[in-house]
C-alpha cells in the first residue's frame, strides 16, 4: 500500500506542473521494486502500484484544474507532509471531472469538504484503493489483498463535495 501512496503522490506532482510534463513512465514496470507486475512462471498478479497507475488513466488527456488544499500535516519524527493530496482534470469534453486523493496518514481518516468552483455536477462515482495496514500487498497466494473497491459516502450538495478518506488510501472520483 505504501508503494501505491508514493505512485500517487508522484502523479500529482507530475499534474501540478502539467505545462512543463507532458508525459510521464514508469522506468520497468515487471519483477522489479515497485513493479506493476509481478510473474511466477505462468502466474501473474498486479500489485498496488498497477491499480495507482489504472486509476489514474482517466487524467490522460484531460486538462489540469488547479486544486486549492488545506491540509493537516502527517508527521513522522521531525519530518512532515500534507496529509491530503489531490490533483484534477477536465475531460476533453467538459462534462466530467476526476478528482484524485491520496490520504497518507496510516491510521487517521480525513473528512473533506470540496467546494466546486465553475463546475456544477449532479452526481459523483469514485473508487477507492486502500488496505488493512500500510505493509499490505498482493502476494500469488492473495493477489487480491489491494484492489480498488467503489467509494461509498461521497455526496453533493449545492456546489459542494463531501467525502471521508480513509487512512492509507487512494481515490479517484468522477464528477458528472
Amino acid at each position: 500500500m505504501r508503494d501505491a501512496l508514493v505512485a500517487a503522490l508522484n502523479f500529482h506532482i507530475f499534474h501540478r506542473h502539467a505545462d512543463r510534463v507532458v508525459m510521464a513512465n514508469i522506468a520497468q514496470t515487471v519483477n522489479v521494486l515497485q513493479a506493476m507486475i509481478l510473474t511466477d512462471k505462468a502466474q501473474m498478479i498486479r500489485t498496488p502500484t498497477y491499480w495507482v497507475f489504472e486509476m489514474f488513466k482517466v487524467h490522460q488527456g484531460g486538462t489540469f484544474l488547479p486544486v486549492e488544499l488545506q491540509s493537516p500535516d502527517y508527521a513522522f519524527g521531525a519530518e512532515k507532509i500534507p496529509a491530503v493530496s489531490a490533483s484534477a482534470t477536465r475531460t476533453a469534453d467538459g462534462r466530467t471531472v476526476h478528482l484524485s486523493l491520496a490520504n497518507t496518514t496510516p491510521g487517521q481518516s480525513i473528512h473533506l469538504t470540496v467546494t466546486l468552483a465553475g463546475f456544477t455536477p449532479a452526481g459523483v462515482t469514485g473508487r477507492l484503493l486502500t488496505a488493512p495496514t500500510m505493509q499490505a500487498h498482493n502476494t500469488f497466494a492473495a493477489p487480491d489483498v489491494v484492489r480498488p473497491v467503489p467509494l461509498e459516502g461521497a455526496a453533493l450538495a449545492r456546489g459542494v463535495l463531501t467525502l471521508t478518506l480513509p487512512a492509507k488510501s487512494v481515490a479517484v472520483l468522477e464528477l458528472r
